[in-house]
């Protein structure tokens, strides 16, 4: 059988093309996204910090089209989702959150049991938990590498229930700092890769542009930097120093130049300070904060992290799961003078964005926190901006998530009862939908 040349096969396949293009009609390979309505009784205005009454969401596939009052007319037959009973929210943001962590464990000798796949097996259990209270969106600022871009994407991709998450890597830190591992023998090590390859331990400004560029590479959307001593690490103070400013203002660059925000952990006073005169977007903790710490943040708009539950369940609960009492002494030293402090700067007018340090108390209790911001100053829908709209432009996302309106997603939660009139009721959130998908409805059992 003789082969045919390549104009031989050419020429009928053209003519096959060109016969179906004049007897079959055009077709789109694009179809319009579903629509879908919610009637939404009492509709939280997180811009305004108030309720519009009685309004309607039309949703074309995961996003908001319009925002309709409640003479509206919904076409017979339409999908609609009926709230018109209920306080109906954005989803929930929390800024500071490390799904991968357990609080059942605080027993370091952990870390020399465990391969990485523990961290990522709790992680898809906590990222569901953490979807079902309400929260929609999370900022995981510090797990193993690169956990929480991986845990991103499969979240993305549909593969696993979760929010959507602005992913870190492991947090910078010098060496014998909070990220590293102190006290133990120098053969002692825990490592993923070569440690010519290591992502987070990193001294001097040369170093620390280099991981940085590294973590890039690797899909990171935020940059984590351990700037000042912590509580839950051997060897360490939480006033201390780590990073210089020089260090502090060469991370802030270098991130700032492959186009992601840097978040520094920073309990101490003069770490606080060189964070933000270094350029760096929040400060995590913020614990030991002064008077000119709270002048520089508001004069810098620089964003507070302030994570004022962890106090209880650290002096509480976790005793029973092996923490330290090195780790409760320094946790003594700075939980009440944290909540103080947040209620200064906030009264200073310093911008304050939801984050609560997940991992260190159960993932799923995030919403715990509403509870001690109200009582450290804010009234119900100021602690409620700063988990919506203040947390959506923290993150850099607030042209998709933290307030309903056209254009935005449509990630919304529904509750029974106003949690204006008492913030603890978001501690159990019935009604959960991400991206016009409802991801959990106790509301129709009722």
């Amino acid at each position: 059988m003789r082969k045919l040349s390549g104009l031989g096969v050419l020429l009928p396949s053209l003519a096959l093309l060109l016969t179906l293009q004049q007897t079959s009609p055009a077709q789109s390979t694009s179809t319009s996204p579903a629509t879908t309505y919610v009637k939404a009784g009492h509709l939280f205005d997180s811009e305004a910090g108030a309720y519009r009454q009685n309004v309607v969401l039309v949703l074309a596939g995961d996003r908001i089209q319009s925002v309709e009052s409640s003479s509206f007319a919904i076409p017979t037959g339409a999908k609609v989702v009926d709230l018109s009973n209920d306080y109906v929210l954005p989803g929930l943001i929390d800024c500071h959150t490390h799904l991968g962590a357990r609080a059942d464990k605080y027993d370091p000798i952990n870390s020399f049991k465990e391969t990485p796949f523990t961290s990522a097996y709790a992680s898809v259990v906590n990222a569901k938990r953490t979807l079902d209270a309400g929260f929609t969106s999370v900022r995981d600022v510090g797990s193993l590498p690169f956990m929480a871009v991986d845990l991103r994407n499969a979240i993305n991709e549909g593969l696993l229930p979760g929010p959507r998450i602005v992913a870190s890597g492991p947090p910078l830190s010098i060496t014998g700092g909070h990220g590293d591992l102190n006290n133990y023998s120098p053969q002692t090590r825990v490592t993923m890769f070569p440690e010519e390859r290591d992502f987070s331990i990193a001294d001097g400004p040369e170093q620390i542009r280099q991981t940085i560029r590294a973590q890039a590479k690797y899909g990171v959307d935020v940059v984590k930097i351990l700037a000042s001593g912590g509580v839950l690490s051997k060897g360490d103070q939480p006033g201390a120093p780590q990073y210089t400013f020089e260090e502090l203002k060469m991370a802030a660059d270098t991130a700032h130049a492959t186009g992601r925000k840097i978040a520094a952990h920073a309990h101490g006073t003069q770490s606080i300070k060189d964070a933000i005169n270094a350029g760096i977007d929040s400060i995590e903790h913020a614990s030991l904060v002064d008077d000119e710490g709270i002048r520089l943040a508001k004069a810098h708009g620089t964003y507070f992290v302030m994570d004022i539950y962890d106090d209880d369940y650290i002096l509480g609960k976790a005793k029973d799961f092996g923490i330290q009492e090195e780790m409760l002494a320094k946790e003594r030293s700075v939980g009440k003078l944290q909540r103080e402090n947040f209620r200064k700067a906030f009264e200073a007018g310093v911008k304050m964005a939801f984050g609560t340090d997940a991992g260190v108390y159960p993932h799923g209790d995030n919403a715990k926190q509403f509870h001690y911001m109200v009582m450290y100053g804010m009234t119900p829908a100021q602690a409620i901006q700063a988990a919506t709209r203040n947390a959506a432009d923290l993150i850099g996302r607030a042209s998709d998530v933290g307030v309903l309106s056209p254009g935005h997603y449509a990630d919304l939660i529904a509750l029974k009862e106003d949690p204006l009139q008492r913030v603890e009721v978001l501690e159990h959130v019935p009604f959960v939908m991400k991206g016009g998908v409802i991801a959990k409805n106790e509301l129709a059992a009722k």
